[in-house]
């Protein structure tokens, strides 16, 4: 990604792709745009690496310290599920907002004004708690206004990859950077019970909006220039109207049901990640206190196992799904159907061991059982994930807003449901089967209807 001055300049030296694939992070930056310098494209590939890492230390910082929080301030089950499912109540309603900015602005300056602001609001969450009275009103808010914030990441990155990467490099591309989610859930995981055990709930927000905010600088000291924030934020406050050629046709992209499938695929997926992601921590401390797994009461091992192994397998699924899609793709397997094998290992088969999750007392089965179910969801990263990219490049960032809101929405039910189900049946199976239910109804949409072609073209040169 060259830098924004010389692009308004009319820069346009073709420089090559960047050398072999000696190592996930150069491999990545090497399939930015011909126009990205080496040394540029690995320091930004790396930045949103770090970025997607940071964005999901901050959104699980509640799921690990619900169990904690819900002591001190006498929440029950219903009422803990409200606070966690608050931050899709945000998080739904800016996803279309920040595909459209990504796509008009440049989605680079969407995620770094978008990141101050979710810092701040993470690092002051403590603060929040203990303004009053009402800690379940505060906590909702602030979770509402993280989800605001959040929701601009994904669409924007989106639109940003699609701009500047190939078809036959898109998986490993969005799988090394979304790698970070699972990087930054393992870190919140592992590094937050630590913090959890010997501080406190509150140290956990301190960590990851604190991280948060020292990226922000890096990124706005040494990628971003003062200038190109200055013209974002122009345009943002101005309202600019856009030209003829970045409207988004509406009505051709609905049109078709490759796009209505990404979408309802694309909405079980986040559904069933966001039950998981909250509602997994509080399963194992429920169903394995210390006590029946051999550990002292307040051992922090226990915790450090089921909030890290899961998402420690995550990382190298989501790696080897990038470079299995692009691989296959490169073999000349047609591209649709490499996106479908995806989603049956995303979808399918994670739901099998989702599962199997409601039917073992064992701690060491339901860690196995879960690491395979997180670890296998990353292939959707190579599945529907870089389809909408497939379908629609030249607004990728609005149609994967789209298909997010719809997930966001559904998450806002799921983990409310979810909650329910546990209130009144008293069964974690309840749950591991709604996670399931969800799944495969995404994946039969998504085998039946999916199609790798593009739609966004007029119809006079759709056949070019």
């Amino acid at each position: 990604m060259c830098s924004q001055r010389a692009r308004l300049q009319g820069h346009r030296e073709t420089v090559g792709l960047c050398g072999p694939r000696d190592s996930c992070l150069e491999a990545a930056a090497g399939l930015w745009s011909r126009r990205a310098c080496r040394p540029e494209c690995q320091a930004w590939t790396g930045a949103l690496l770090l970025g997607t890492c940071l964005l999901y230390c901050a959104r699980v910082s509640m799921p690990v310290c619900s169990v904690s929080m819900s002591q001190d301030f006498g929440w029950n089950k219903k009422e803990a599920g409200i606070v966690l499912s608050s931050f899709f109540w945000g998080y739904c309603l800016t996803q279309i907002v920040g595909g459209h900015l990504g796509d008009r602005i440049g989605g680079e300056k969407v995620i770094l004004l978008s990141a101050s602001a979710w810092g701040f609001i993470t690092a002051a969450t403590p603060m929040l708690a203990h303004l009053g009275s009402t800690h379940l009103v505060f906590m909702t808010f602030s979770r509402i206004l993280t989800g605001l914030l959040q929701g601009v990441y994904f669409p924007a990155l989106t639109s940003l990859l699609s701009q500047k990467v190939r078809e036959s490099e898109r998986g490993f591309t969005y799988s090394t950077v979304g790698a970070g989610s699972q990087f930054g859930t393992l870190v919140t995981g592992a590094v937050g019970s630590l913090l959890l055990d010997w501080y406190g709930w509150q140290s956990v927000f301190y960590f990851s909006g604190g991280l948060t905010l020292l990226w922000v600088c890096y990124v706005y000291r040494y990628l971003l220039s003062e200038q190109d924030l200055i013209l974002a934020l122009g345009v943002l406050a101005q309202g600019l109207p856009m030209s003829q050629h970045t409207k988004v046709p509406w009505r051709q992209l609905f049109r078709k049901p490759s796009v209505w499938a990404v979408i309802f695929s694309q909405l079980s997926s986040a559904c069933s990640f966001f039950i998981l992601l909250s509602w997994l921590p509080t399963f194992f401390k429920e169903t394995f206190p210390s006590s029946k797994v051999g550990w002292p009461p307040g051992s922090s091992c226990r915790g450090w196992i089921f909030n890290v192994v899961p998402w420690l397998v995550a990382i190298p699924a989501s790696l080897f799904s990038g470079f299995l899609s692009d691989h296959l793709i490169s073999q000349g397997y047609r591209t649709i159907t490499v996106r479908k094998f995806m989603q049956v290992m995303g979808l399918g088969l994670s739901s099998i061991f989702a599962l199997c999750l409601g039917h073992t007392s064992s701690f060491c089965k339901s860690v196995v059982f879960a690491s395979a179910s997180i670890g296998l969801q990353t292939f959707n990263h190579s599945g529907i994930s870089v389809n909408i990219q497939d379908l629609a490049p030249s607004c990728a960032g609005f149609l994967f807003g789209v298909a997010n809101t719809a997930g966001a929405l559904a998450g806002v039910v799921g983990v409310c449901l979810g909650g329910y189900l546990i209130e009144t049946t008293g069964s974690w199976t309840s749950v591991f089967n709604l996670v399931a239910a969800i799944s495969s109804l995404g994946l039969c949409t998504f085998l039946v209807f999916g199609q790798a072609k593009r739609v966004d073209l007029s119809p006079a040169h759709e056949d070019l």
